[in-house]
């Protein structure tokens, strides 16, 4: 069993990463974003990319086992996300608003919990997430699924070499 099996550890993600949004985010934005923000290093490929650097100096390491399939771990995490979301507004940690699209945000309550959460893992997580909003904010919904389609691909064979 991993963390990403345990419905509570997704759950305090996506309040970390609405956390850090700052903004109500639609369903796919949000499943992207927590799952990139989970694997910064698919977005942050190049070595001469600061926001790598500054994601290896934070603990993320692309020679993972979790970054030689990323697709399908990406498919697991979309099954699971509308579960996580409803939860979390069950909870009243998380509201829904419909104004064109469903959107999400932190309510008082959730927002008071994300800044509970001290471990290192989200403090990690925290900086991920800060990452891939900023680069993907301003990109169209279908920009963004375009650039999934890239950042699924597995890491190249030279970076999984290390693990053999």
């Amino acid at each position: 069993m991993t963390p990403d099996d345990v419905s509570v550890f997704r759950q305090t993600r996506l309040l970390l990463l609405l956390a850090s949004a700052a903004e109500p985010l639609d369903a796919e934005r949000l499943g992207v974003y927590d799952f990139l923000a989970a694997h910064p290093l698919l977005l942050a490929r190049s070595d001469d990319d600061a926001d790598r650097t500054t994601l290896r100096l934070a603990g993320f390491d692309d020679r993972a086992v979790a970054y030689a399939s990323p697709g399908q771990r990406f498919v697991t995490a979309q099954l699971h996300l509308s579960h996580d979301l409803a939860a979390l507004v069950g909870r009243g940690l998380v509201e829904v608003t419909a104004t064109g699209r469903v959107t999400y945000r932190l309510t008082q309550e959730g927002a008071s919990m994300a800044d509970r959460f001290t471990a290192m893992y989200a403090q990690v997580y925290r900086t991920a997430a800060r990452i891939v909003i900023r680069r993907l904010r301003r990109l169209s919904t279908r920009r963004l699924r375009e650039g999934l389609r890239l950042w699924l691909l597995p890491v190249p064979s030279s970076a999984l070499k290390d693990l053999i």
